[in-house]
């Protein structure tokens, strides 16, 4: 058997050579789908005794090139498209390409150093996460290659970006699909010893870089935040599953009246206070730990309603066998949070799960407010925000929805 080249010094001619069964369709891999399902692959005894992390070449099943693969013969996503020119391969000058296209994007678009640098597949990067808050970078290098390649990719960030301090997240839940491992890793300079703030919207955030959930704070909804805190004007503001006081700590600095922040993480509320009071809002500001689930029915109870209610829960359904159990879960959500809604005011439900569409969420958060007895409009419709694009042929990248209704 033919010993496997290393992926960070083999030439392309030495790359092993992988290829798609017959009814595989090598179209869609040309049409830019970025995943060949193992089942779609012939894994031989070479193919299966291949290391994760091998870059290899792609051919279909009639020996044409379709592309620069890197491969996890133990993952049921096999091989990840890297390069379709049939050319690249990781080396630190195809990593500093592909940061310097990324950060070119967000440039452009803040003018802050707080963003998404890099979202996996969209900015050709597959299964790669990286978050900046300012000189310091969060890696989640979710897939076997970018974990096999991770010093290059760090080395390449610091010269890109100027960042001093690089932390690798290893607590993804796609890590564990990929069999790697969940130990986070300081790969350059010193980790923070206090959360890092980070003004968005208007407001300060507390992102523990170390500590908190995922990279430290959630990017993705600053859109979805910042028109929220439109509505939030001289309003009363529950927002449920609130984690650091996301869209709470928006309309406080959009002006609303008062704000009380609910989720089940003591420390993340923590934060969202330590947040608060950075902006000088801390008096406007109310934090109740507990279930959301009860502390809506709880709120219900108390006959208590706000001018605007959002409710951000974690991915119900994130992968299709949850998918059931994931539509009741969002429906009792809007059933629950819909009767705290002063008539007029406004109801924002999200959702992060991958396999629930647009429209299936939709369908349930509607089934949830007419069962609480409430009649909608939807005023707007958001998904993540810019710096996390969605590559139109990977349905799983557009994968939150935010939906804000009228009551």
């Amino acid at each position: 058997m033919t010993p496997t080249p290393d992926p960070e010094t083999a030439a392309p001619d030495d790359l092993p050579v992988v290829r798609l069964k017959p009814k595989a369709n090598a179209r869609a891999i040309r049409r830019g789908f970025p995943w060949v399902y193992a089942d779609e692959l012939v894994t031989d005894r070479r193919t299966k005794a291949l290391a994760p992390g091998t870059i290899a070449r792609l051919e279909d099943a009639e020996r044409k090139p379709l592309a620069r693969v890197a491969l996890n013969p133990n993952s049921r996503i096999i091989a990840r498209v890297l390069d379709r020119d049939g050319r690249g391969i990781p080396d630190h000058d195809w990593f500093v390409a592909r940061l310097k296209r990324a950060l070119a994007l967000r440039e452009r678009l803040y003018d802050t150093p707080f963003y998404r640098l890099v979202h996996a597949e969209a900015d050709g990067l597959p299964g790669v996460v990286i978050d900046r808050f300012g000189d310091t970078a969060v890696i989640q290098p979710n897939a076997a290659w970018s974990d096999l390649l991770i010093a290059p990719l760090a080395h390449a960030l610091a010269e890109v970006t100027g960042v001093t301090t690089i932390l690798k997240n290893a607590g993804s839940r796609g890590r564990s699909l990929e069999g790697l491992d969940d130990t986070d890793i300081v790969l350059a300079g010193a980790a923070p010893e206090a959360p890092v703030p980070v003004d968005m919207n208007g407001a300060t955030y507390m992102a523990d870089l170390t500590g908190g959930q995922k990279t430290g704070l959630f990017y993705d909804q600053r859109e979805n935040q910042a028109f929220a805190a439109r509505l939030a004007r001289g309003q009363d503001v529950l927002d449920v599953f609130s984690h650091v006081g996301g869209f709470a700590l928006a309309a406080l600095a959009a002006g609303a009246t008062r704000a009380l922040a609910v989720d089940a993480s003591a420390p993340a509320l923590d934060l969202a206070r330590a947040g608060a009071e950075a902006a000088g809002a801390g008096e406007r500001f109310e934090t109740r730990q507990g279930d959301a689930f009860d502390v809506l029915t709880a709120l219900g109870a108390e006959d208590t309603r706000f001018g605007l209610v959002i409710c951000d829960p974690p991915a119900f359904a994130p992968a299709k066998p949850a998918l059931e159990a994931g539509l009741r879960a969002y429906e009792r959500v809007a059933r629950l949070s819909a009767p705290l809604v002063a008539p007029g005011g406004c109801l924002v439900l999200c959702s992060c799960s991958h396999a629930a569409d647009l429209a299936t969420f939709q369908g349930a958060c509607l089934r949830g407010i007419g069962r609480a007895g409430r009649r909608a409009q939807l005023i707007h419709t958001g998904q993540a925000g810019p710096d996390h694009p969605l590559l139109p042929q990977l349905a799983e990248s557009g994968y939150l929805k935010a939906l804000f209704f009228r009551l």
